[in-house]
């Protein structure tokens, strides 16, 4: 697919007329688009797209969506609604009352071509840029992008997705070998955690809330697992692979203090990271590199 174009550089005058009578204060969106203009032009997102084929969403403005989505905490289907139905996004974005906006799936399809290579950065030295000219920002000597705590941030959240995606999985399957055992087992809350995946909805934002969170299905895995391996279970439930899934993960993502209190682990210490720098090739790799040469 090719690069669309059309990033909206003059907001349509009914737009405008009607996103101020609606919100006469401004709104975060607006105020993107007040005092930064155009955050992004196509040209940043020229060697990201082939030049030919048929012409796709215009980047910039997927590009603009995307920060608007991160700064709200919205979901992919939630950011495709504002675009259709909110006036400061269609404002921010330069679009038409009528647009119709894209379909949600489209926003990750961009995220997968910004993780390719560099672009993450180059797009976020672009930002600083516009920034910095916005007078928003001030550049002081050399400007550093430390990603350290970005990275942290993610790490954290996959991890949060994981074990809820495991256990989700864990109990479609077990739904479909041992049905009337497992609904003994749950209750209508577990239908709201885990009814539909995991990526649809919005882990909960902050380190204390997302830790509650991880900690409740550590809570709820451990009772389905408890539950599969007593003697009274039906029989070929235990050796189900989303449920070996399910134990193997556990084992990886928690672990129980003195007091039987079940525990997420730190980033550092989850049991993956502990098999693979016990390694043999990793061990002989530092052994080699302690040696002198002869």
């Amino acid at each position: 697919m090719a690069m669309g174009s059309g990033t909206g550089r003059v907001v349509p005058p009914l737009t405008v007329r009607m996103a101020r009578a609606s919100n006469p204060r401004g709104t975060a969106a607006m105020w993107v688009r007040d005092r930064l203009d155009e955050l992004f032009i196509d040209e940043d997102f020229a060697d990201w797209y082939p030049a030919d084929g048929r012409k796709g969403l215009t980047p910039a403005r997927l590009a603009l969506v995307s920060v608007l989505q991160y700064a709200e905490n919205l979901t992919d289907r939630q950011a495709a609604e504002a675009v259709r139905c909110r006036l400061d996004w269609k404002y921010c974005l330069g679009l038409e009352l009528d647009d119709p906006g894209f379909d949600f799936s489209v926003l990750s399809e961009f995220r997968d071509r910004m993780a390719q290579g560099d672009r993450a950065d180059r797009l976020l030295a672009v930002m600083v840029d516009h920034l910095v000219a916005a007078g928003l920002v001030k550049r002081r000597a050399r400007v550093r992008t430390d990603s350290t705590h970005v990275l942290a941030a993610v790490r954290r959240l996959n991890r949060g997705e994981l074990v809820a995606e495991t256990l989700r999985t864990a109990l479609e399957e077990l739904a479909e070998h041992g049905e009337e055992w497992l609904a003994r087992l749950v209750t209508q809350d577990w239908a709201d955690r885990y009814g539909r995946p995991v990526r649809y909805d919005r882990l909960p934002r902050g380190g204390d809330a997302l830790i509650a969170y991880v900690l409740k299905v550590g809570e709820d895995g451990m009772h389905i697992l408890r539950a599969v391996y007593r003697d009274d279970a039906p029989p070929g439930l235990r050796d189900l692979p989303a449920v070996q899934v399910l134990r193997q993960v556990w084992v990886q993502q928690y672990w129980c203090d003195g007091d039987g209190q079940l525990r997420w682990r730190g980033p550092k210490s989850t049991r993956d990271r502990a098999s693979r720098r016990a390694t043999e090739q990793r061990n002989k790799h530092r052994q080699d590199q302690g040696r002198r040469p002869a």
